[in-house]
Formats: C-alpha cells, sequence, structure tokens
C-alpha cells in the first residue's frame, strides 16, 4: 500500500477523492466496497464522528488524482509519511479495514 487516508478524515468523510479516484479504490467508513455510498446517509443521521474513508492497497494504481481533491488534505502519498507524521495508527486502520497483514516495517 501507499497512499493512506489519515486522521484529518475522521468525522468528515469528504467523498471528492473518492469521485476523483479513477479505479474505485476509496471506500468506507462502514462498506468495504462501498465507494462512500453510505457517506450521506450516515451524515444525515449525525453518526459520522469516529469514521473516516480508506484506500484500498490491492486496487490502488499510485495515480494521485485524489491527492487534490481531498479538502481537510487528508492523503499521505507514503505509509512513511503518514507514519512520520504521527499518524502510524491510520495506516493500520487502513489495512486493517482491508483485512490485509500489516507489513513488519509499519508495525
Amino acid at each position: 500500500m501507499s497512499f493512506i487516508i489519515g486522521s484529518k478524515c475522521v468525522g468528515i468523510c469528504d467523498t471528492g477523492c473518492v469521485r476523483a479516484c479513477p479505479v474505485d479504490c476509496i471506500h468506507g467508513p462502514v462498506d468495504v466496497d462501498g465507494m462512500g455510498a453510505e457517506v450521506e446517509t450516515l451524515r444525515q443521521n449525525g453518526k459520522l464522528a469516529g469514521m473516516q474513508l480508506y484506500i484500498n492497497p490491492e486496487e490502488c494504481i499510485d495515480c494521485g488524482a485524489c491527492l487534490s481533491e481531498c479538502p481537510p488534505d487528508a492523503i499521505f502519498e507514503y505509509e512513511e509519511d503518514a507514519i512520520d507524521a504521527g499518524e502510524k495508527e491510520y495506516v493500520h486502520k487502513n489495512y486493517n479495514f482491508f483485512d490485509a497483514a500489516i507489513p513488519p516495517e509499519y508495525r
């Protein structure tokens, strides 16, 4: 995986990144395959607290289209950048959301 959505997305779940993604690899906050479809309903019901979007490492083509379309500037291009910014927890969350093993170098 390379692109990681960090803490600035939590509670916001702006789907601009989802719309910009040419391969539909951004999912969540609940549905692993949903591409953010549930965000509006959760927002209307006041249930976005603690929720965020995630980038599927198996689907992402590392094009970077999402970076400029993320209003809260929550996307990191590399896991290392996220970890250096104190976002290791969000690297883990991204892997866990897709039930993927966290590589030893990111534990």
